[in-house]
């Protein structure tokens, strides 16, 4: 396995962060999910934008080093969303998956299950 080394002035930079996204990884912008939801096809909406703040608040959380599973997922999104219709609702506005698709809209790295097409689902 590589080791990923981490650059000490981006650690004690004082962060740029979005107001509206205060859990975002470092190196996030709300540009840089437009370009990554463009390559993909999707014009981000309000939803897409909560689905995204939802998953970084979520990894924010839970990041004292517990693994976070495909289904953690899955059973917090469709919570936020139970009112819309839930999972079948966000697969509607994340056609390649409301955790996989959206993580990487969100700039955060989906559960290893979460992309695996071998199995056939896109989760």
């Amino acid at each position: 396995m590589l080791h990923v080394s981490t650059d000490i002035n981006r650690l004690i930079a004082e962060p740029a962060a979005d107001p509206d996204f205060p859990h975002a990884p470092l190196d996030w912008t709300r540009e840089s999910a437009e370009a990554v939801a463009r390559a993909e096809g999707l014009t981000l909406t309000a939803d897409h934008w909560k689905t995204v703040r939802a998953l970084q608040t979520y990894y924010a959380q839970h990041a004292d080093g517990t693994v976070i599973t495909l289904r953690d997922l899955h059973d917090a999104l469709d919570e936020s969303f139970h009112h819309k219709g839930g999972l079948r609702y966000l697969y509607a506005l994340f056609p390649g998956g409301p955790v996989a698709q959206a993580c990487r809209i969100a700039g955060l790295k989906p559960p290893f299950t979460a992309s695996d097409r071998g199995f056939g689902s896109v989760a």
